[in-house]
């Protein structure tokens, strides 16, 4: 929706100009040449923004601000004020102006100010929204969010949940592919069994068979009995394989002969042991790629690709991203016994704008810290981790006319690749889609021009 401001300003010409240059820009501008008519036009319309001169004849901008943020405390006001008047613009902002412009005014400056006015109203709205429909949120389960790419989530675990075929579930760390997992089971005719999970990537080969298929009394030293594995104790339930991209490639035949046969045979023993257990896979890596790379077998990777869920990474989502807070504050905010109702506007702000490369798991860990820090009734910025507070989008190019700061093609092409990283979130597929070269071409790439991407895998 465009942004509606009000411009007060006892300048007649001024406020035209001004009004005219907004307009340019895309801005719905209402210009006024005095306080009193701008409380009167605050009386019967509503606005997103008040930009006001500070020395007007009558009542001046500074009795403006206060009357506005005393009746309308949810209206951001810019004043402008004249050059060098630092002290006139430090009393605005004492009685709540949200911003100050010296004049001369240029128009992109004014433009800004009012852009980011007008997105901080927004985001006080979001937070006062929130609080009232706390545990209104739409959820799926342990799984929170309302935006699309959830939706589409939700819905192919309420259709795939009433089957038995076999999931995989990718997505980057920290999206919630545990979770899907739980929530595929919890609505599953298996519900009442047992939900087994195992991280394919924390063990060793050996030790990893052994805790998936069990062994028989005397298959290696100090096994004195004869030990099920999960997937028995999984049995008339779910068992859910963990970074299965990570899971040697000597065990994977086995795993595939368990999931063709429905049997297990135990390490050491000679019994094939028949088993009814649901299989859900989970991976943050491309299954694809690691298949031509035959780090990963292309049957087992078909036998357990029959139903893919594609977890969208938080960025992806960021409508879900201050709900999904809000559900995390409350949520540790009553283990730790603390009265805190919600997110200030300026701290809301900056979790909006950071990248969450450890996705929901991070945002998780920064809500907690936050609750455990914070000394006052809601969350500031000062109580978010530095890197969230500081953060600011990487960018490409160096825009200069200056031969002395302009950069090799080379460094060009090192920003750029690793920007395009970012932006996919280390997906090396879907950055080689982006850059229109092949995945090895991608790798020798990264090498070369040593590209850090260990903040996006």
């Amino acid at each position: 929706m465009t942004t509606r401001i009000l411009l007060v300003d006892d300048d007649a010409t001024l406020a035209d100009t001004l009004g005219l240059g907004l307009r340019k820009r895309g801005f719905d501008v209402a210009p006024l040449t005095s306080a009193a008519a701008a409380l009167q036009a605050l009386d019967g319309d509503d606005f997103d923004v008040v930009v006001t001169d500070l020395n007007m004849g009558g009542m001046g901008g500074i009795e403006l601000c206060e009357h506005v943020a005393a009746n309308r405390p949810d209206l951001p006001v810019v004043v402008l004020t004249a050059f060098g008047n630092l002290e006139s613009a430090i009393a605005a902002i004492r009685v709540g102006a949200y911003d100050f412009i010296n004049k001369p005014v240029e128009l992109d400056v004014l433009a800004i100010a009012v852009e980011r006015a007008a997105t901080h109203r927004q985001l006080r709205e979001e937070v006062k929204r929130l609080r009232l429909e706390t545990g209104k949120v739409p959820r799926f389960d342990a799984l929170v969010g309302h935006s699309g790419a959830m939706q589409v989530v939700y819905d192919l675990i309420e259709r795939v949940a009433a089957s038995d075929a076999t999931v995989l579930v990718s997505g980057e760390s920290g999206t919630g592919k545990e979770v899907v997992a739980r929530a595929i089971h919890t609505h599953s005719r298996r519900r009442a069994g047992p939900f087994v999970a195992i991280n394919c990537a924390a063990m060793p080969e050996t030790l990893l068979e052994s805790e998936l298929f069990g062994h028989a009394k005397g298959a290696f030293t100090d096994a004195r009995t004869s030990e099920p594995g999960l997937f028995h104790r999984a049995n008339r339930g779910t068992i859910f394989l963990d970074e299965i991209g990570d899971m040697p490639l000597g065990l994977q035949p086995k795993l595939l002969r368990v999931l063709q046969e429905r049997t297990v045979r135990p390490v050491g023993g000679r019994d094939e042991i028949p088993i009814d257990v649901r299989v859900i896979a989970a991976t943050n890596r491309d299954l694809e790629f690691a298949v031509e790379e035959t780090r990963f077998r292309a049957d087992l990777y078909y036998r357990i690709n029959v139903v893919h869920v594609a977890l969208p990474p938080l960025r992806a989502r960021v409508g879900d991203i201050l709900p999904l807070a809000q559900h995390f504050l409350l949520l540790f905010a009553s283990r730790s016994g603390k009265q805190i109702t919600g997110i200030a506007a300026p701290a809301a702000e900056k979790i909006i704008a950071y990248a969450w490369p450890g996705n929901v798991r991070e945002l998780q860990n920064c809500m907690e810290r936050a609750v455990a820090l914070t000394r006052l009734d809601q969350i500031v910025v000062d109580d978010l981790p530095e890197k969230v507070r500081d953060y600011r989008r990487s960018h490409v190019l160096v825009a200069s006319d200056d031969p002395s700061e302009l950069v090799p093609l080379e460094e060009v092409e090192r920003r750029y690749i690793a920007r395009v990283m970012e932006a996919v979130g280390g997906n090396k597929t879907a950055a080689s889609r982006v850059l229109g070269i092949d995945r090895k071409r991608l790798y020798r790439m990264l090498e070369r021009l040593d590209v850090d991407v260990s903040k996006t895998d």
